[in-house]
């Protein structure tokens, strides 16, 4: 009990930064999303609101992501037929 007192502020430290962490994961490596910007990455570069450099800068961002993410999935997949 006293344990508990003495550690409980930095269990929440450590309880918010994991959970910043998910949420930070989420939104870098959700496929949905990230299929969603390069669809609108896609249009700005047809309305020529991005030059070609950028527009590659980005697609190969997004693109080096969302082989992040889907291995990711690959991974959780593997893991939920393991168990």
């Amino acid at each position: 009990m006293i344990h508990k007192l003495f550690t409980w502020p930095i269990d929440t430290v450590v309880f918010v930064g994991k959970k910043v962490k998910d949420e930070v994961d989420k939104e870098l490596y959700d496929a949905d999303e990230i299929q969603k910007k390069l669809v609108n990455l896609e249009m700005m570069y047809e309305m020529e609101e991005v030059t070609d450099a950028q527009y590659e800068e980005q697609y190969n961002e997004l693109m080096e992501r969302y082989r992040v993410a889907k291995e990711m999935e690959q991974e959780s997949m593997k893991n939920s037929l393991d168990e």
